[in-house]
């Protein structure tokens, strides 16, 4: 025993004594793109390592410096992220102060393909007039393109001048508005820039764009409601390609000239503007909306809907459901074939990313393109999004969840799509500042390195943060000039043959296999539904019932225009529910609070539909804010979709011993051809027993319910309108979002009686996804 230790004792001391070191084992800590990096990116060599002062600013001069202007890059992301990373966030006041930064600035041959699912804020407005894809991240990435040799070579002017003119058109491009202009003037003198001080061919197309706004009449309606003037200039270079005769029904019946109006507007602005032709090219020109399947089945419309979600369940998967079959831009497509870099930038993870390779063909253009390829990962969890794992909800999020969930939503899932992922080493930020923004409930995702090797791919941590941000404001951001000059050293190491490609995965998750896009030809665009709830809301009556009589009176003009317009905003910003769904609605009663009869208990509901007169009844304080309103007309809207469903109904007591000891519900269904509601007589049926109302008697359209004692229930109407209004949005039902927190646990965690109740709510909510939303798991 005694010899083996001796043994092994001097085959350590030998191999001490003749192992050979190279001054790189001496540069920081990390892998060896990691050290080189951080050299790169500014951090000081270590001390002490004999004769390699010299050598270590050549290194870093070198990879500063590394030829790259040859190269075509491809960006691929949502608004801010992917802005940030090509040149700043240009919509941030100071970017004006330092536009010409990023990867557009060091690589000049630069592309950014942007998602077009876009409908919160301006961009929302712009679809309830125009049927075109979704324009706001485009606008906020054109801008961002702007350069400063594109400006200079296009309008012959110096850097002070190409400065000026990118400051001029920050003020342009961003530019919001609440009360419509009264002209091309006060457009530009509200935006802060002066025409005389821009090259004189930018300021006649910027003018006869600004005019296009006000002369075409397919643009006027745009101008009443609240806008961001830059994605207004894009629809007017997108309209001057098409016929003045052709509206909104001949632009849909002619999708491909629409299309190619799309582009070559987009184009012809984004070359205008000094950005070049192709730096920024939407992922496609099909008109999409996101599609967001909870763990809990809800499946939900709207990507501005999904951001500001709280619903308290993880994201299953994410779909972008197209208009029809979606096309991808032969621009698009080339650039990638060509590519040298393709760069996934940082930004929403399901609304900015998985969209865009959802587009038929494109995530296959990847794969098989040899370019260094390169995941920029998020820094921060995004409430609504990755605020949860799918496989442990309570766990926070890491880069490999990320990963994981690029797996999980991508045809084909990532094989091929990256090898590298950039991330931020969080050991970098100070714990106060980290503090900080966890008092304002924000958590950074976590670089978890071995797990993301065993998913095969190489995670690089560098410095890629503001410093300048985080010393003047204690601010985290992605920095665009260290974000550039990161890509550039690791192609600098791939060329030199020092950025190996990782091993193959240790651990391999079954991705999603292709198939068709998702179409949904069911689904109206979404400037005709909202053209159809409106004409529906302007046809109902209004009427309120005041605390002085109780025969109802008309609303006062005024007060019916107002409400007739919160009322279509309220529907208008839930994209699940159909024209359809008011078929049962004839008006909207107010009743004063003094009269007001019904329950409060639940949820505090004040509405109801009134089958008899085909009114949502609303308690008439509510309508007084838009906020209030929006719960209690949800509800209701929810409710008349049962129309006038019951012929019959009563409660009865139930007796033992002449002791009352429970009540027993009952109502009866009237025939299919009495009903004027949204569901069948079938479905209604389906609804009724889920609602635990049994049917004895199969001939006839009677149900019941007994209940015990002085026990309360919902009753089916009631129940219905709140499983509505939680469906859209959970915070406008706590009650019944409480009911359904049972679904987390799952059966097999629960006793037999609440296994039953958590199948019961399963089929409740796929009930409302397919019959009430009509929408399909994708």
């Amino acid at each position: 025993m005694a010899e083996n230790r001796i043994s092994f004792l001097q085959e350590v001391l030998q191999g001490l004594s003749t192992k050979r070191f190279a001054p790189l084992d001496f540069l920081g800590k990390g892998s060896l793109p990691e050290r080189v990096l951080a050299l790169a990116l500014g951090e000081e060599p270590p001390p002490g390592v004999h004769g390699c002062d010299r050598e270590w600013q050549q290194l870093a001069e070198s990879l500063r410096t590394f030829d790259v202007s040859s190269l075509r890059v491809v960006a691929l992301g949502g608004g801010t992220g992917l802005s940030r990373a090509v040149g700043g966030d240009s919509r941030r006041p100071e970017w004006r102060l330092n536009p010409f930064s990023g990867l557009k600035e060091v690589f000049p041959n630069l592309s950014s393909l942007v998602c077009v699912t876009d409908d919160g804020g301006s961009t929302g407005e712009m679809l309830k007039d125009f049927p075109l894809i979704g324009l706001g991240d485009l606008r906020h990435v054109l801008l961002s393109s702007v350069r400063s040799g594109n400006l200079k070579n296009q309008y012959r002017l110096n850097d002070k001048e190409a400065a000026d003119v990118a400051g001029m058109l920050h003020g342009i491009f961003n530019l919001r508005f609440t009360a419509p202009p009264e002209s091309p003037d006060q457009l530009w003198k509200r935006s802060g820039a002066a025409p005389e001080r821009l090259p004189a061919p930018l300021t006649g197309y910027l003018s006869d764009l600004m005019r296009r706004l006000f002369n075409d009449q397919r643009m006027k309606a745009a101008l009443q409601r609240p806008q961001c003037l830059g994605n207004l200039l894009i629809a007017a270079a997108v309209y001057g390609k098409l016929p003045a005769f052709f509206r909104t029904a001949e632009l849909i019946a002619n999708q491909k000239r629409l299309q190619a109006a799309t582009l070559d507007g987009i184009a012809e602005l984004s070359l205008a503007i000094g950005a070049g032709r192709k730096a920024a090219l939407p992922c496609t020109v099909t008109p999409a909306q996101l599609q967001v399947l909870y763990s809990s089945g809800v499946l939900v419309t709207g990507e501005s809907k999904a951001g500001l979600a709280e619903r308290g369940w993880p994201v299953e998967r994410v779909s972008a459901r197209f208009a029809e079959a979606p096309v991808m831009p032969e621009e698009a497509a080339e650039q990638l074939r060509r590519a040298d870099i393709i760069i996934f930038a940082p930004g929403s993870l399901y609304t900015s990313i998985i969209p865009i390779l959802q587009v038929p063909g494109l995530a296959d253009l990847i794969r098989s393109s040899k370019a260094m390829k390169l995941l920029m990962a998020n820094i921060w969890v995004q409430q609504g999004e990755t605020d949860a794992t799918l496989d442990a909800p309570e766990k926070r999020f890491h880069v490999s969840d990320l990963i994981r969930a690029y797996n999980h939503n991508i045809p084909g899932g990532i094989e091929g799509l990256f090898s590298h992922v950039l991330t931020l080493d969080m050991a970098d930020i100070p714990g106060s500042v980290l503090q900080s923004y966890a008092i304002e409930k924000k958590e950074p995702i976590y670089v978890d390195s071995e797990q993301v090797r065993t998913l095969g791919f190489e995670p690089v941590q560098a410095r890629i943060f503001s410093r300048e941000l985080l010393r003047q404001e204690n601010v985290v951001q992605h920095d665009p000039a260290a974000l550039a000059l990161a890509v550039r050293a690791l192609w600098g190491l791939r060329a030199c043959g020092f950025l190996a490609d990782p091993p193959p995965p240790t651990v391999r998750r079954k991705p999603p296999q292709p198939g068709p896009p998702s179409i949904c030809p069911d689904r109206i665009l979404p400037c005709i539904r909202h053209e159809e709830i409106s004409r529906i809301i302007s046809g109902l009556s209004f009427r309120q019932v005041s605390l002085l009589t109780e025969q109802s009176k008309d609303v006062e003009p005024a007060e019916r225009e107002r409400l007739s317009a919160a009322v279509c905003e309220i529907l208008w910003r839930h994209p699940d529910i159909h024209p359809g769904h008011l078929s049962a609605v004839r008006g909207i009663c107010l009743v004063s609070p003094a009269r007001w009869s019904r329950s409060q208990q639940w949820d505090n509901v004040f509405s109801y539909y009134n089958p008899e007169d085909g009114c949502l009844t609303l308690r008439e304080d509510l309508a007084d804010n838009a906020a209030k309103l929006e719960m209690p007309l949800l509800v209701a809207v929810g409710q008349s979709l049962l129309g006038n469903y019951c012929a019959e109904k009563q409660i009865e007591p139930v007796l033992f011993h002449e002791h009352q000891v429970g009540r027993i519900y009952w109502l009866t269904v009237r025939d299919q051809h009495d009903l004027n509601g949204f569901l069948s007589i079938e479905q209604l049926d389906a609804y009724l027993q889920l609602a635990k109302m049994s049917r004895p008697d199969r001939r006839k359209r009677l149900y019941a319910r007994t209940v015990n004692g002085e026990d309360g229930f919902l009753p089916p109407g009631l129940l219905f309108g709140l499983l509505f209004a939680w469906y859209l949005d959970n915070r406008f039902a706590p009650s019944i979002d409480h009911m359904m927190e049972m679904m987390k646990s799952g059966p097999s965690a629960l006793v037999a009686k609440q296994a039953e109740t958590v199948r019961r709510q399963e089929r409740l909510v796929a009930f409302f996804r397919e019959h009430v939303f009509r929408s399909r798991i994708p």
